[in-house]
């Protein structure tokens, strides 16, 4: 869906608060710091934790359950400190704004237990998603709409005031197909929802599916969905099941770019990941192309049972927080439709090779047209772009160019100062 961007607040010129005796001492060193500086990657960019998923042992949440296998147990562990995430999402901010208070979230998973940490009350279900072995779809709705219940760390989600329905889009152990998820996605418009999250990418649509999509979009239901499987085997796999095969006739090349649907749907809002360091794992599946990104590496959350921790990576938790993204916007702008929605928090995200999530920004800032602008805060760090790392270029010519406009403006400065100063110094004379 074609989308407009809305203008930024100005920001003061760099010069605004220099005195001008400053600027000719420290011209050169600026000159060489800008011109040297090393390449801001995205770890740099939001202030790091003391501790994380990768430094702290938790259970992976399981995306499907062998034959056999036992239900998804409670954690042993909870995280003692706040995930990176919620750095990046600026959620103790975004959450004096709104906290997505009437709306609900569908999650089409493999179901959402009611009991789940922080989430109890909150949740209805349509059939029997009430129940969930796997686990999956408690850990999304956690990321959705968990409320922090002060006893520790805050694991709390995007929209802690927000309802969730669990919708099951798989069968009990985590398999799923196009007509399941037709069918999850048809539930969660019935039941009007505002925001569909759909955590799930199949290598192959189907009418089905794609009607299913045109039905909650006719019903102003905004929908959510990752724009690739959680890992290249999950692919492979999603592949191998539906005999969908690549350019050069194999299946399942999760190296390649692909389709996945529903994100490729038209209407579908589709995510994709990234971690704390602003890259995605070595050899996860690449879709052709995604609306939005959102942090999807080393997610922490809770489980379907017991307040322990669970830890995740993948397009699907990406999801997770964009949907509640979704939710936080309906629930401040009730007048927005689904698709104003979406273009809000694309035409807000952080510049990139795939937009990346701002939720601060798609709460606060007001689209070209309205007469009034909404406060923004500055980022918290720096703002980066998403340019691979074997590839210096690009940043390197914008570092040059940056440098050479900056220089050229100090430059007009410093003769400024300079024929000021001369001035001074015969006006004295003159006048002794």
């Amino acid at each position: 869906m074609p989308l407009s961007r809305p203008r930024r607040t100005a920001r003061p010129t760099l010069l605004a608060h220099v005195p001008p005796h400053a600027v000719p001492a420290g011209l050169c060193a600026l000159a060489l710091t800008v011109c040297s500086a090393p390449v801001a990657w995205a770890d740099e960019v939001s202030p790091a934790p003391s501790a994380s998923a990768a430094t702290v042992r938790l259970p992976v949440v399981p995306g499907s359950l062998g034959s056999g296998a036992a239900c998804t147990g409670p954690s042993p562990t909870t995280m003692s400190v706040v995930p990176w995430t919620h750095a990046v999402l600026g959620l103790s901010g975004v959450r004096a704004y709104s906290r997505g208070a009437g709306v609900t979230v569908a999650v089409v998973d493999s179901g959402v237990e009611p009991g789940a940490h922080g989430l109890g009350g909150r949740v209805e279900a349509v059939g029997d998603a009430d129940e969930d072995c796997v686990g999956h779809g408690s850990f999304v709705a956690g990321l959705v709409a968990a409320d922090d219940d002060g006893t520790g760390a805050d694991l709390g989600g995007m929209a802690p005031d927000a309802r969730v329905l669990a919708v099951r889009g798989t069968d009990a152990r985590g398999r799923t197909d196009a007509g399941l998820v037709a069918a999850g996605i048809r539930a969660a418009a019935d039941a009007r929802a505002g925001v569909i999250a759909v955590p799930l990418a199949l290598s192959r649509g189907s009418e089905e599916l794609t009607a299913a999509v045109r039905y909650a979009t006719g019903r102003d239901c905004l929908v959510v969905a990752a724009a690739v499987p959680d890992t290249a085997s999950d692919a492979t796999a999603a592949a191998s099941a539906s005999g969908a095969s690549d350019a050069s006739g194999g299946t399942g090349d999760a190296a390649r770019s692909a389709r996945f649907w529903p994100a490729s749907d038209e209407g579908v809002l589709s995510v994709l990941d990234f971690g704390p360091d602003g890259t995605r794992p070595d050899g996860a599946p690449e879709p052709v192309g995604a609306d939005l990104a959102a942090p999807g590496d080393k997610v922490v959350g809770t489980g379907p049972r017991g307040a322990g921790s669970f830890t995740g990576t993948g397009a699907s938790f990406a999801t997770a927080y964009v949907a509640g993204a979704a939710a936080l916007v309906r629930s401040r702008y009730p007048d927005l439709s689904a698709e104003e929605t979406a273009r809000r928090l694309t035409g807000t995200a952080y510049p990139a090779d795939v937009p990346r999530l701002d939720t601060y920004a798609a709460l606060t800032v007001v689209p070209d047209g309205d007469r009034a602008t909404a406060p923004r805060k500055a980022a918290a760090g720096r703002v980066v772009l998403s340019l691979p790392r074997e590839d210096p270029g690009p940043r390197r010519v914008a570092l040059l160019v940056g440098a050479a406009g900056l220089l050229a403006v100090l430059a007009a400065a410093a003769v400024r100062g300079a024929v000021r100063a001369r001035r001074g110094r015969r006006d004295s004379a003159a006048q002794g």
